[in-house]
């Protein structure tokens, strides 16, 4: 459950993600697998330039570089468009409507290129689908966990099993929170600040509840009580009370929990009947609301206490 996937995404995918509209689309398309997080804007190779050149990259052809081409004398345009096209890139896109040139279609025919046309101005097609692939794309690894929503926050929650992960995830959506994962938490990293959790597909919306067996949230708590993905902005680790262990009573450590390379914020909660689990994890959520906002009460109240005793 600790292998990291990058994976790809299929081409048409994308192409009914955007509504891209076809000029040539071979017969393989479906077969075709995008696995390049970065896009290029192919000015440079239809100069002539091709040093670092990846035809593994999406390629997007907007006013720049059409212009360029549209003052090239005929034969010259056709000779650049030729080396251009003979790379074979996995895939072609004209922004902002603009009319494919004749030489380039039937070229794009003769190397079985996927050609498309999008109304979308290049900049902002550009940003769009370089988020989408880093969707996609991004690293991706498996936890044994749950992960819900409690007042905007992404709690993931580790321990070891029969620890009470899902009976306190439940007593959260019975408060009227939201479960994404149980069991397995499906991470990825889909920029160098942000996790977004979700659940395998086949197990989305259940929960095994141990003497009960697979119950189905969403049918029992309503469509309210569930949701696809969150992001992870707090680690909480359950662990068995151990008697004469010194736990945090202030809350001024600062521990954290690694995944795929990002440190994030975790607290450590020690387990025992008669702790209400999901009420401190409610308190837990809110605190961590609080310091994203920039005010860390233990800080503030050691603030007031090293004032008191220099008094």
């Amino acid at each position: 459950m600790n292998n990291i996937n990058t994976g790809s995404v299929a081409l048409t995918k994308l192409i009914e993600e955007f509504k891209l509209e076809s000029i040539y689309t071979p017969d393989n398309l479906d077969k075709i697998k995008i696995t390049r997080t970065e896009i290029h804007r192919p000015g440079l190779p239809l100069s002539g330039f091709f040093d670092y050149f990846d035809p593994e990259r999406i390629q997007i052809l907007g006013r720049v570089e059409t212009l360029y081409l549209e003052r090239l004398e005929p034969e010259d345009r056709y000779n650049k468009i030729r080396a251009f096209m003979e790379k074979k890139p996995v895939c072609i896109i004209i922004a902002r409507d603009l009319s494919p040139f004749p030489e380039m279609v039937e070229m794009a025919k003769e190397f079985e290129i996927p050609f498309f046309t999008t109304s979308i101005s290049t900049n902002s097609f550009v940003s769009s689908i370089i988020a989408s692939l880093n969707v996609h794309l991004a690293p991706t690894i498996t936890r044994h966990g749950v992960l819900v929503e409690v007042y905007g926050i992404g709690l993931l929650i580790l321990g070891d099993s029969g620890i009470g992960k899902s009976e306190t995830a439940i007593e959260l959506i019975k408060r009227g929170h939201r479960l994404i994962a149980d069991d397995a938490v499906e991470i990825s990293k889909v920029s160098e600040k942000t996790l977004v959790g979700k659940a395998p597909e086949i197990i989305r919306y259940y929960m095994e509840l141990r003497g009960i067996g697979i119950v189905d949230i969403r049918r029992i708590f309503g469509i309210g009580s569930v949701k696809e993905s969150e992001k992870i902005q707090l680690v909480i680790k359950l662990e068995p009370w151990v008697e004469g262990k010194l736990y945090d009573r202030m809350g001024l450590e600062n521990e954290s929990y690694e995944i795929l390379g990002l440190d994030v914020p975790a607290i450590t909660i020690p387990v025992r009947p008669g702790r209400n689990l999901a009420v401190i994890l409610e308190i837990a959520a809110m605190n961590a609301r609080l310091k994203m906002q920039g005010y860390n009460t233990a800080e503030e109240f050691n603030k007031k206490l090293e004032e008191i005793y220099k008094a």
